[in-house]
């Protein structure tokens, strides 16, 4: 009867631990003029684990907006975030701790952990089991600018407060106090909250908590709200009505999300419609309010061509609007019930987000397309893309990272995935394996079992691993795949048939499994013109397996047609029983998506430009589709309109790719190219070439290194005004380059080694950019090069090291004039060996040259630069050089002006023909202009 007595008592004890909660209380006061809340808070923590705690861990996140070198400032500079890095700190935010007490007044000790958003405080007293223990702090949270994050104080005084206040971090067997990395996965567990808020009576107050009292006390308003089992206290403070209620019969949803073609009964039809289909597929909201921002719903939006102006927009009045609300809100819906590691496990959310997005559209759009309206525009009609679902979207975008090869584990922790991933391709991809899980099941077992998930563990803590136990009870097929593999593996997925046999009645089908994991695929059996015959599954192979289906009217297998697998290529699925081609060919105007039924060409006109050949047009024919594929070739055939000749250029390059090592890629292929170097000049370029491509195994950083090999060899029409020319040589090239671009610290060193019958040359080139916290920026460049035989006849300085203006012997460069000496495009300046900007004499080296350039700003984007060297010839010696002036940076590194003021020369802008004397830079290559933007993605 005891031991009874004791088991009951235990019992007890446990489920009062687990159901005990923390109670916040605050009393903030907004000062409007200064922009800080001034706060009173009562922290009643209890201690729900095992151990006895000495030291308290709370989260400061308000703190983290503070200074540049915060985690959170370091982020924002790698994920090239302007407005932070370049904002005054008046715009920034901060804590400012007054003091923290115990319940009887003593004061307590407390310093700022690993960094400047975690807190440390030491109570009074050990903390034991199920003890509870009080923190009373004082303090002032400076509100940040919302050009950060979207959350803070806008230009108009409105405040949209999400890590305004200190919070307890959890304690699991360890701590899970971190930093803020714009990740938006701040981990607290359901606290009971109390808040008293004192401000402007000019303000309107919107949250999900209930307000218990409201009263107007001369210019001030005071506003009590409370709220029980939060884990997060939002407050928006407007000066004008921002939010609307619509009351549905499942819950009040306060929204901000607006679009004007959308009237408002039709804005409450879609939010009734939302809140029901997320109450049948999850269950119910554990709250009867729900709010939902606009700000949450562009930091995280439906991704495509729903972004685009109303006015632009190719979807139907009111899809955007229903999209929004749907994405939104499933995310509260989810992270407000489940207690699941923000960080840890954030790819289950994002899983069950998105998969929630797609059956809204299978359900309530179902003939939906990605282009929208525009799949019936005429000259888009016959794409393949135009036929693609708007569904289809999600297996796309997370192929745009495989086949670059910057995809991440779904298992990866929020604050270790790039952006691309964090925001779009992991939550897409993770989407994607619930419908295969769900196509591999065959039933609504995982349907059910979603919803049993949510209802069992909402408002506690759970992972990952008891959704996989729920699953588990409700199937006797493996699942282990899913989790193991699909989750935790960075192989991406590649199934093959590798041979058919026929035996009787039946085909005996052997499966290759590409790749290093272990899944199970779809077959389909069908006729020539697709009408289906059968769909098996196969069970998990990693290397090969064999599946015998029926022939009878079998024409075709097909791997995973329906695409319910996010396959890295599905262009080796088919396999025809006779005939020799498994995909016919097929050539389409313009790029387009990737059907895995054809062998695909495009056809693509082309307009490009330069001094000699004029404008050139022609037609390029190549087979990459939107996304990169293993081999890549092209042909661009170009009429020259002032050359009058046929030029043009090719290539076929192969690339091999490495999901694991520091060695990523390998890529080798052959280039060809004929165009004028000259009035009615001519020069052709072959050159086959390797590449080694090495990156850091954390994806984060952009540290890379490459190893370039290749041959140029250059054949030039002989010039009838230069009888020293050397028309015809070939040059063995081998480089080095280091790349470690960043906001803050920019770096990048090339080695370079050419070696030709008639000279060889090795040199050196270090870029260094810096960043201060002050907004200076520093730029460093440094080049040294020597010969190490040079027999090219005496005076000749084609091959020779160049201050100002390199001869560009091996046409690397974009040059728009390069055989110019005089008038503009003589002036354009391409940024290499020297480096110089001034053109000064001599303007060659045979022998050897250092030089040494620095430019930083005056203003914003404009700089002083000045280049100082040491150029010697085998004739005349060394002769040391310098140059100075200013510099336009009108985007750095695409477009550029250069004023020289004073070399060695003397003062420049005085002497004759000054407009000569001005310099440019400027990109027109589209891929080039592209990566100025994908930059801050990839």
């Amino acid at each position: 009867m005891r031991t009874i007595t004791h088991i009951l008592l235990l019992c007890l004890l446990a489920s009062t631990t687990l159901l005990a909660q923390h109670k916040i209380t605050i009393d903030a006061t907004l000062n409007d003029v200064e922009e800080t809340i001034t706060i009173q808070q009562k922290i009643e923590y209890v201690n729900t684990s095992s151990k006895s705690l000495d030291t308290i861990y709370f989260n400061d996140w308000a703190n983290s907006f503070s200074k540049k070198t915060t985690p959170l400032g370091i982020r924002f500079g790698e994920n090239f975030d302007f407005p932070f890095t370049f904002e005054n700190d008046s715009k920034r935010g901060k804590t400012t701790i007054g003091e923290i007490r115990n319940n009887n007044g003593s004061p307590l000790s407390w310093e700022y952990g690993t960094a400047v958003d975690i807190l440390k405080v030491a109570p009074s007293k050990i903390i034991k089991a199920g003890e509870s223990f009080t923190f009373n702090l004082s303090y002032t949270v400076k509100v940040s600018d919302d050009s950060f994050t979207r959350f803070g104080v806008d230009n108009n005084g409105n405040y949209k407060l999400r890590y305004w206040y200190i919070s307890p971090a959890v304690f699991d067997e360890e701590w899970k106090a971190y930093s803020n990395k714009n990740t938006e996965d701040l981990y607290l567990l359901p606290s009971q909250f109390d808040i008293t808020f004192n401000y402007p009576k000019n303000l309107i107050l919107d949250s999900d908590f209930d307000i218990v009292s409201e009263e107007t006390i001369g210019t001030n308003k005071r506003t009590v709200i409370k709220g029980i089992d939060r884990t997060k206290a939002l407050l928006f403070l407007s000066k004008t009505i921002k939010f609307e209620s619509i009351v549905t019969d499942k819950v009040e949803v306060v929204s901000n999300i607006y679009q004007r073609k959308v009237s408002s009964p039709i804005r409450a039809l879609m939010v009734d419609r939302v809140t029901h289909f997320l109450n049948e597929k999850l269950g119910d909201y554990p709250f009867d309010k729900i709010i939902v921002s606009d700000e949450d719903n562009r930091n995280n939006p439906v991704y495509g061509l729903n972004q685009l102006p109303s006015f632009l927009s190719p979807f139907p009045n009111g899809f955007e609007y229903d999209l929004a609300q749907l994405k939104t809100m499933s995310r509260k819906y989810l992270e407000n019930a489940l207690m699941l590691h923000p960080r840890e496990d954030s790819w289950l959310i994002g899983a069950m987000q998105i998969n929630l997005l797609i059956e809204y559209i299978n359900e309530y759009y179902p003939k939906m397309k990605i282009l929208g309206s525009l799949s019936d525009f005429w000259i888009i009609k016959w794409t393949h893309i135009s036929d693609l679902e708007f569904n289809d979207q999600y297996s796309l975008l997370y192929l745009n990272m495989a086949r670059n090869n910057i995809h991440q584990p779904l298992a990866t922790p929020r604050d270790s995935l790039t952006k691309f991933n964090k925001n779009i391709a992991n939550d897409y991809y993770s989407a994607k394996g619930l419908q295969y899980l769900k196509d591999f099941l065959t039933d609504t077992s995982l349907d059910e079992a979603i919803k049993e998930f949510y209802t069992t563990y909402k408002l506690k803590q759970t992972t990952s691993n008891d959704f996989k136990k729920i699953i588990e009870a409700k199937t006797s097929l493996p699942i282990d795949w899913f989790f193991d593999e699909y989750v935790q593996n960075r192989s991406t997925i590649d199934f093959k048939i590798k041979k058919i046999e026929k035996r009787g009645d039946s085909l005996d089908v052997t499966i290759l499994n590409k790749r290093k994991n272990k899944l199970p695929v779809s077959i389909y059996g069908s006729t020539k013109k697709d009408s289906l015959i059968f769909k098996n599954w196969v069970m998990p192979i990693d290397s090969i397996g064999t599946i015998t289906v029926p022939a009878k009217g079998v024409e075709k297998l097909v791997l995973n047609k329906e695409g319910h697998i996010a396959e890295f290529n599905r262009r080796n699925n088919t396999k025809k029983i006779d005939g020799i081609l498994n995909r016919p060919i097929q050539f389409r105007l313009f790029q387009d998506a990737q059907d895995p039924r054809y062998n695909q060409l495009f056809l693509m006109p082309i307009f490009e430009f330069n001094l000699y050949d004029g404008i050139t047009a022609g037609m390029k024919l190549y087979n990459k589709t939107l996304l990169p594929k293993f081999i890549h070739y092209k042909l661009e055939p170009q009429y020259g309109f002032r050359s009058k000749k046929i030029i043009g250029n090719g290539n076929i390059q192969v690339t091999n790719q490495f999901e694991s090592g520091k060695l990523y890629a390998t890529r080798y292929g052959f280039s060809g190219s004929y165009f004028s170097y000259d009035e009615n000049l001519f020069y052709r370029r072959f050159t086959p070439y390797l590449t080694f491509s090495f990156r850091d195994e954390d994806l984060r950083k952009n540290e890379k290194q490459f190893i370039n090999l290749r041959s140029v060899n250059v054949f030039r029409d002989e010039n009838p005004n230069d009888s020293d020319q050397e028309p015809n040589y070939s040059v063995f090239n081998a480089s080095y380059v280091y790349s470690n671009p960043n906001l803050i610290d920019y770096y990048r060193g090339v080695v370079d080694y050419q070696i030709s019958e008639n000279f060889s040359k090795i040199s050196t080139t270090l870029d260094y950019r810096k960043l201060f916290v002050n907004n200076r920026q520093l730029n460093v460049r440094i080049f040294a090069g020597a010969f190490l035989f040079n027999d090219t006849r005496e005076n000749e300085d084609f091959f020779s090291f160049a201050l100002d203006r390199p001869t560009d012997y091996l046409f690397d460069y974009s040059y728009y004039g390069r055989s110019e000496e005089a008038g503009l495009f003589s002036q354009q300046l391409i940024v290499a060996e020297g480096g110089f900007k001034s053109q000064l004499q001599p303007a060659f080296a045979n022998n050897w040259i250092t030089t040494i350039g620095v430019s930083t700003n005056i203003w914003r984007w404009i700089l002083a630069y000045g280049d100082a060297g040491l150029v010697n010839n085998t004739q005349s010696g060394t002769k040391a050089l310098f140059d100075s002036g200013i510099r336009i940076n009108l985007v750095q590194d695409y477009f550029e002006l250069y004023f020289p003021l004073y070399s060695s020369l003397g003062w420049e802008p005085g002497m004759p023909n000054y407009d000569q004397r001005i310099r440019f830079k400027v990109t027109l290559s589209p891929k080039t202009l592209l990566s100025l933007f994908t930059r801050e993605w990839y």
